[in-house]
């Protein structure tokens, strides 16, 4: 017990020297004492769980100390709570009602403290809470309670507790120096246990929320948005297949962010010290796809002046990534089938293959199924390609990472044009969740651009945005994007910025507009805007 002596821990209190206590039972059959430890240190040496010694030890508290009740009960950590672990002279109902925070009752106190507490007449205590219920009716029985610490160092792991009536104080004192004893010497036992069973939940718990956090900290950088479509069906994936080399063929409309996808792979892999090859196959005229992919000799064509090593090759030992890929001719589809199954290249004008080391990712637009179908796709280079389909979701689906764009596309123009945007206005922040994003992260991109240049104040208004985004529901028009409707959007919008900013302010905010209080009221009348949506809510008074 930390930092006690072992005549302190052991002083009965009141207990007053000449007073006897009612013996409840004949004869003073004691244990053994040196046998008993002795094969008590045998058991925990040679046990493999805590039962054996535990069950021992209940033994001698029963028979060789006559208890009426024993328990050894352990502290839960991770949940704050003692409990108790194995019993004798309770029911199982009893044992589980036996729950203790530290410093509650004498078993929680004696866990909070390391400290023995022994009670002459338990039913007097006042920390007596008898949480088990086990002396239910019990009004007059003048049994005593021994409470020891289970500690390790200063670490207090549980504690050992008996019951029974006693017939002198120097019987009760030697009893608790006995558990005292049984109860260091179980201790290494019980850490282990507890490590290995109640602890080792708590650290499966922080496990998992180390794990979660490196899958955060180490989500792909070069890719924004925490929503569920790129979380579950795109991040998951790409730590998945980025483990392995195998072939990835990246689908999504056009505009997603697909080579944003294959980097992300390339980079989290064991090849992110390797070339990443971008390739893209409609860029490409497809008389000359074939020398560009697997290279070619000097000769080999008219203008073919020295031998030059194909995108493949320039990979070996890293990632190709060929975008666009159901541009490529049938001729160009048959050789690369060839270099999926063999791992080998042969150049133009060359028949000598050349051996390469190149995991292959591939991305389209395109519906290669139906291509299939139709014979403008080779069926085998398809099942060939298609190992892990990784589906990136159009910006439609997408929700909140409209918002995490846009402003990374903000800050990204600021840099660029050297200008301070601080924020999007709330109509402009409707009108970009409520577009459906046919261009995709693409078309959000030059939209933001747009509206960096074209701001004047630091703000992006609905005005700042592009036509196309000018929707009837959002600008407060219902008659397309005529001159008078643009002028009363445009009104709309800068009553209601000015009326946040003043907090309701009607005054305030017509000294913002630099226009009158009355002409205020009046333009709020036309287009239905309330003052009181703007204030904010009043608190009640502290009684």
């Amino acid at each position: 017990m930390p930092g006690e002596d072992a005549a302190d821990l052991f002083d009965l209190g009141t207990v007053r020297p000449d007073e006897e206590f009612t013996q409840c039972y004949s004869g003073e059959c004691r244990v053994n004492l040196l046998p008993t430890l002795y094969r008590l240190n045998h058991a925990i040496s040679n046990a493999t769980d805590l039962s054996a010694p535990l069950g021992m030890i209940l033994d001698i508290m029963r028979a060789g100390m006559r208890m009426d009740r024993g328990a050894v009960s352990l502290l839960d950590r991770r949940r704050g709570r003692v409990f108790i672990h194995d019993s004798f002279g309770l029911t199982e109902e009893e044992e589980r009602r036996g729950v203790y925070a530290p410093g509650e009752g004498i078993t929680g106190k004696v866990v909070e403290s390391g400290k023995v507490i022994i009670a002459p007449r338990l039913h007097e205590n006042p920390d007596f809470l008898d949480r088990t219920g086990a002396h239910a009716g019990e009004t007059r029985r003048k049994s005593a309670f021994v409470c020891v610490p289970i500690t390790l160092g200063r670490k207090v792991l549980g504690a050992i507790a008996g019951e029974r009536c006693y017939v002198s104080r120097r019987l009760l004192k030697q009893d608790a120096e006995f558990l005292a004893a049984i109860a260091l010497m179980i201790a290494p036992a019980v850490e282990l246990y507890l490590i290995a069973n109640v602890e080792r939940l708590e650290l499966e718990r922080q496990n998992r929320e180390l794990k979660d956090a490196l899958k955060e900290r180490f989500r792909p950088t070069n890719i924004i948005g925490n929503s569920k479509a790129m979380m579950a069906d795109v991040y998951a994936l790409i730590g998945k297949v980025s483990k392995t080399r195998a072939t990835v063929l990246i689908l999504g409309e056009s505009g997603v962010g697909k080579e944003l996808v294959a980097s992300a792979i390339h980079y989290s892999s064991d090849r992110a010290d390797g070339p990443f090859i971008r390739f893209n196959c409609a860029a490409i005229p497809k008389s000359l796809a074939e020398s560009q992919l697997f290279g070619h000799e000097k000769g080999a064509f008219t203008g073919a002046t020295a031998q030059r090593k194909g995108s493949f090759e320039r990979a070996d030992g890293g990632t190709i990534f060929l975008d666009e890929l159901g541009e490529l001719s049938h001729a160009v589809q048959a050789k690369l089938l060839r270099v999926l199954q063999d791992r080998m290249v042969e150049r133009v004008g060359s028949s000598q293959p050349v051996e390469v080391d190149v995991r292959v990712i591939a991305a389209t637009n395109r519906d290669l199924p139906r291509m299939v179908a139709e014979r403008l796709f080779r069926e085998d280079l398809f099942y060939r390609l298609n190992v892990v389909p990784v589906t990136v979701p159009p910006l439609r689906e997408r929700g909140s990472d409209v918002i995490l764009l846009a402003d990374h596309f903000v800050a990204k123009a600021c840099a660029a044009k050297g200008k301070s945007v601080k924020r999007i206005s709330t109509p402009a922040l409707n009108m970009l969740m409520s577009y459906h994003w046919p261009g995709n992260v693409r078309e959000l991109e030059n939209a933001i651009e747009r509206a960096v240049i074209l701001s004047d104040d630091a703000v992006i208004h609905a005005w700042n945005l592009p036509p196309s985004l000018q929707t009837p529901s959002e600008s407060g028009t219902r008659l397309g994007v005529g001159l008078d409707d643009r002028v009363r959007a445009v009104e709309h919008e800068m009553i209601v910025e000015a009326m946040k900013a003043a907090d309701g302010n009607i005054g305030r905010a017509a000294e913002l507009l630099r226009i009158s209080r009355r002409m205020l009221g009046t333009r709020m009348e036309r287009h239905g805007i309330d003052a009181r949506a703007f204030r904010p809510p009043v608190l009640p008074p502290r009684s």
